[in-house]
Protein backbone atom coordinates (compact mmCIF):
# COMPACT_ATOMS: atom_id res chain seq x y z
CA UNK A 1 0.00 0.00 0.00
CA UNK A 2 2.71 2.25 0.96
CA UNK A 3 6.08 2.49 -1.41
CA UNK A 4 8.53 4.85 0.67
CA UNK A 5 8.87 7.95 2.02
CA UNK A 6 8.30 10.75 0.26
CA UNK A 7 9.40 14.07 2.55
CA UNK A 8 9.82 15.20 5.32
CA UNK A 9 8.22 18.81 6.43
CA UNK A 10 10.31 21.10 8.68
CA UNK A 11 9.14 24.38 9.61
CA UNK A 12 11.63 26.86 10.57
CA UNK A 13 11.58 30.44 12.60
CA UNK A 14 14.26 32.08 10.78
CA UNK A 15 14.44 30.87 7.04
CA UNK A 16 17.67 32.46 5.99
CA UNK A 17 19.03 30.74 8.44
CA UNK A 18 17.52 27.14 8.00
CA UNK A 19 18.44 27.49 4.29
CA UNK A 20 22.05 27.88 4.55
CA UNK A 21 22.43 25.03 7.24
CA UNK A 22 20.09 22.96 5.10
CA UNK A 23 21.88 23.67 1.94
CA UNK A 24 25.66 25.72 2.90
CA UNK A 25 26.42 22.83 5.80
CA UNK A 26 24.16 20.12 5.39
CA UNK A 27 24.61 20.11 1.52
CA UNK A 28 21.18 18.99 0.29
CA UNK A 29 20.28 20.23 -3.75
CA UNK A 30 17.68 22.97 -4.08
CA UNK A 31 15.13 21.23 -6.03
CA UNK A 32 12.83 24.35 -6.19
CA UNK A 33 11.72 27.72 -4.23
CA UNK A 34 8.82 29.43 -3.89
CA UNK A 35 7.40 32.51 -2.07
CA UNK A 36 3.86 32.42 -0.81
CA UNK A 37 2.50 36.13 -1.06
CA UNK A 38 -0.95 34.81 0.52
CA UNK A 39 0.57 32.49 3.39
CA UNK A 40 3.99 34.94 3.80
CA UNK A 41 5.76 31.99 3.78
CA UNK A 42 8.56 30.15 1.60
CA UNK A 43 8.46 26.76 0.60
CA UNK A 44 12.18 25.21 0.07
CA UNK A 45 12.21 21.74 -1.76
CA UNK A 46 15.63 20.37 -1.01
CA UNK A 47 16.74 16.57 -2.17
CA UNK A 48 18.85 14.13 -0.54
CA UNK A 49 20.58 12.11 -2.56
CA UNK A 50 18.37 12.38 -4.93
CA UNK A 51 16.17 9.51 -3.57
CA UNK A 52 14.42 11.87 -0.45
CA UNK A 53 13.03 15.32 0.12
CA UNK A 54 13.33 18.00 2.91
CA UNK A 55 10.62 20.45 2.48
CA UNK A 56 11.62 23.34 4.32
CA UNK A 57 9.01 25.75 5.31
CA UNK A 58 9.00 29.25 6.93
CA UNK A 59 5.73 30.74 8.33
CA UNK A 60 5.04 34.09 10.81
CA UNK A 61 5.56 33.04 14.42
CA UNK A 62 5.16 29.46 13.96
CA UNK A 63 4.24 28.00 17.27
CA UNK A 64 6.71 26.25 19.24
CA UNK A 65 7.03 22.88 19.85
CA UNK A 66 8.48 20.72 22.70
CA UNK A 67 11.24 18.16 21.12
CA UNK A 68 13.00 17.54 24.98
CA UNK A 69 12.75 15.81 27.07
CA UNK A 70 10.78 12.79 24.96
CA UNK A 71 7.52 14.81 24.10
CA UNK A 72 5.19 12.66 21.91
CA UNK A 73 5.11 13.12 18.09
CA UNK A 74 8.32 12.85 16.03
CA UNK A 75 11.13 12.40 18.03
CA UNK A 76 14.49 13.09 15.40
CA UNK A 77 15.37 12.55 12.21
CA UNK A 78 18.50 10.62 11.31
CA UNK A 79 20.34 10.28 8.29
CA UNK A 80 22.55 6.90 7.22
CA UNK A 81 26.04 7.92 6.86
CA UNK A 82 29.08 5.76 6.19
CA UNK A 83 31.75 7.13 8.34
CA UNK A 84 30.29 9.01 12.20
CA UNK A 85 33.64 10.60 12.68
CA UNK A 86 34.23 12.19 9.61
CA UNK A 87 30.78 13.64 8.94
CA UNK A 88 31.63 14.88 12.85
CA UNK A 89 34.77 16.16 11.52
CA UNK A 90 32.93 17.89 8.94
CA UNK A 91 30.28 19.25 10.70
CA UNK A 92 32.38 20.41 13.85
CA UNK A 93 34.43 22.73 11.24
CA UNK A 94 31.72 24.23 10.27
CA UNK A 95 30.42 25.49 13.44
CA UNK A 96 28.18 22.51 14.27
CA UNK A 97 28.22 20.86 17.71
CA UNK A 98 27.79 17.15 17.82
CA UNK A 99 27.12 14.76 21.00
CA UNK A 100 29.78 12.56 21.73
CA UNK A 101 29.56 9.14 19.45
CA UNK A 102 27.07 6.26 21.39
CA UNK A 103 26.47 2.65 20.19
CA UNK A 104 22.99 0.96 19.59
CA UNK A 105 22.72 -1.50 22.56
CA UNK A 106 20.92 -3.56 19.70
CA UNK A 107 22.73 -3.15 16.48
CA UNK A 108 25.93 -2.55 17.66
CA UNK A 109 26.22 0.28 15.11
CA UNK A 110 27.69 3.85 15.78
CA UNK A 111 25.37 7.30 16.20
CA UNK A 112 25.16 10.76 17.52
CA UNK A 113 22.62 13.72 17.75
CA UNK A 114 23.09 17.07 16.47
CA UNK A 115 20.40 20.16 16.11
CA UNK A 116 19.06 22.21 13.41
CA UNK A 117 18.91 26.04 13.70
CA UNK A 118 15.75 25.45 15.35
CA UNK A 119 16.61 23.01 17.45
CA UNK A 120 15.43 20.28 15.79
CA UNK A 121 17.27 17.24 16.86
CA UNK A 122 18.92 15.15 14.09
CA UNK A 123 21.13 11.84 14.03
CA UNK A 124 23.96 10.70 12.54
CA UNK A 125 23.11 6.49 12.19
CA UNK A 126 26.55 4.23 10.49
CA UNK A 127 25.56 1.94 7.88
Amino acid sequence: MLNRIHHIAIICTNYSVSKDFYVNKLGFKILAEVYREERKSYKLDLAINGVYQIELFSFENPAQRPSRPEAAGLRHLAFEVDDVESVIEELNAKGIETEPIRIDEFTGKRFTFFTDPDGLPLELYQS
